[in-house]
């Protein structure tokens, strides 16, 4: 009762769908060697449709072994990873900030932007991109949407693929990109 009254207060609505989504990393800088070794590096993570974006997010970082946060995005209703059509959520900056000259006005925060808020479909596919200098990319298929979810222990890692690359690998040749894994 206090929890609903909690998500109630942030102005976040009930949403207890299930979702489960496919997060494949498709780029960074990873070592040929690593890429060798692990063709397709992917995790698969059930979320309830009232968590935010930004809790899908921390639920990523913690799949892929990542230990130092940097600026990120989810880009949702994109055909490809930098397609300008996206609707893009990212992170809150200073109005200060540098980006603020480049960039257009988000569709949302991740902070405030549910899962369930975004209209996606089992079948739908985003992309999610961390770390702005080293650019890692992440395709993101929602494999199913369930009508009921647990009420706790979620956003869950429910199955991995390959290795967790380095947040910061020592890259002695040029940088390699992950091969999509067919669909």
């Amino acid at each position: 009762m206090a929890k609903q009254q909690r998500a109630k207060a942030k102005g976040r609505p009930r949403d207890r769908r299930l979702f489960t989504v496919d997060v494949v990393i498709i780029g960074g800088p990873v070592t040929g060697e690593f890429v060798e070794k692990n063709k397709v590096v992917s995790r698969t993570i059930q979320i309830r449709g009232d968590q935010t974006l930004q809790e899908l997010h921390d639920a990523i970082f913690d799949a892929f072994d990542r230990f130092e946060e940097h600026l990120y995005e989810f880009r949702v209703g994109a055909k490809k990873p930098r397609d300008r059509n996206a609707t893009v959520y990212e992170v809150r900056r200073p109005t200060t900030s540098i980006l603020d000259l480049f960039d257009d006005k988000p569709a949302g925060y991740v902070d405030k932007t549910t899962i369930g808020s975004i209209g996606l479909k089992a079948g739908d596919v985003f992309f999610y991109r961390f770390d702005f200098g080293d650019d890692w990319w992440h395709r993101i298929k929602v494999l199913s949407i369930e009508e009921s979810a647990p009420a706790s222990g979620l956003p869950r890692v429910t199955h991995q693929k390959g290795d967790s690359p380095p947040q910061y690998p020592d890259l002695e040749d040029e940088d390699q990109d992950f091969e999509e894994e067919s669909e």
